[in-house]
């Protein structure tokens, strides 16, 4: 079975998250500067077997889009021409920023680490591809 991975995609950084192999659990990977977001994600698909790619669509309460979202729409684009093997999806991110810094502010980590923006991004992908996983067993995929 092809892993999936999960974009949470920002203008700065984009944190990586990968599933098991069975596809059941989503773990966080790391966190790579944007510009380096296609050559790492060129090693990364081969390697690991990834048949799925995952981003988040940062939305408004009102369901409304935030201007990111062009720039999303541009990265899907490359992405479908890189990788055309690969099924591309999105799924609503509200509210995974708040929740990964609540979570890690469970955790026991340090103030620096709490403090880490990479590892915020991190968990916010992990969050997405857990909540894409949730939702793909629940039929809604």
């Amino acid at each position: 079975m092809a892993k999936i991975i999960a974009l949470d995609f920002g203008l700065k950084r984009t944190g990586l998250a990968l599933t098991d192999d069975a596809c059941i659990f989503a773990f966080g990977h790391s966190t790579v500067e944007s510009k380096y977001l296609l050559p790492t994600l060129q090693l990364l698909i081969p390697s690991e077997k990834i048949g799925t790619i995952v981003l988040g669509k940062p939305k408004r309460l009102d369901n409304s889009l935030f201007e990111i979202n062009a720039n999303i729409d541009q990265l899907i684009l490359v992405l479908k021409a890189t990788f055309p093997s690969c099924e591309i999806v999105q799924v609503d991110e509200r509210f995974t920023s708040k929740m990964a810094a609540h979570a890690i502010s469970q955790s026991g980590k340090g103030k620096k680490e709490r403090q880490s923006k990479e590892l915020v991004d991190k968990v916010s992908a992990t969050l997405i591809l857990q909540s894409y996983l949730d939702q793909q067993s629940q039929g809604r995929f």
